[in-house]
């Protein structure tokens, strides 16, 4: 079996494989806490915020997949397995049972703001070493930015 090279330094590919792997947690556990207050969450707007949570699930898993690849196309092994996301995540639970709209709702707009603040960084981080990297974190950025407005016009 032979290593995936990258024209990239050696510097620049840890600096961006970190962040892609940061990239990766985070995303991962998104996609799990959309999903885990998808099925929770109850209220008057239950339809509009269980409708929203899936766009979010699908644009976490979507660019789940897309840092992951990039991250492999560099030369750097991805992990998004269950052990390293309860690992590394900076998301915290929610409690089981239903969750009401409105509370389910201040939770996702607070996390996607925590997620948009380090995605940022990783988008800075990566603008010298990899502009392809940082490129897709910038799109990763654009699209979490309007789930978070989306959001936040809901309350």
């Amino acid at each position: 079996m032979s290593a995936i090279r990258s024209p990239l330094s050696d510097e620049a590919r840890t600096v961006t494989g970190e962040a892609l792997q940061g990239a990766v947690v985070d995303l991962v556990d998104l996609s799990l806490l959309g999903k885990q207050l998808h099925w929770n969450v109850i209220g008057r707007n239950f339809r509009t915020v269980h409708r929203q949570l899936d766009a979010v699930v699908d644009l976490a898993r979507r660019y789940t997949d897309m840092c992951a690849e990039r991250a492999a196309a560099i030369g750097v092994n991805p992990d998004g397995q269950a052990s390293t996301v309860a690992r590394s995540s900076h998301l915290h639970g929610v409690e089981p049972g239903y969750i009401g709209d409105e509370k389910a709702i201040r939770l996702i707009t607070d996390v996607l703001a925590g997620m948009i603040t380090r995605m940022r960084t990783r988008m800075d981080l990566t603008a010298q070493p990899d502009p392809v990297t940082q490129d897709l974190f910038i799109d990763v950025v654009r699209d979490l930015e309007e789930q978070h407005w989306m959001f936040q016009a809901m309350v």
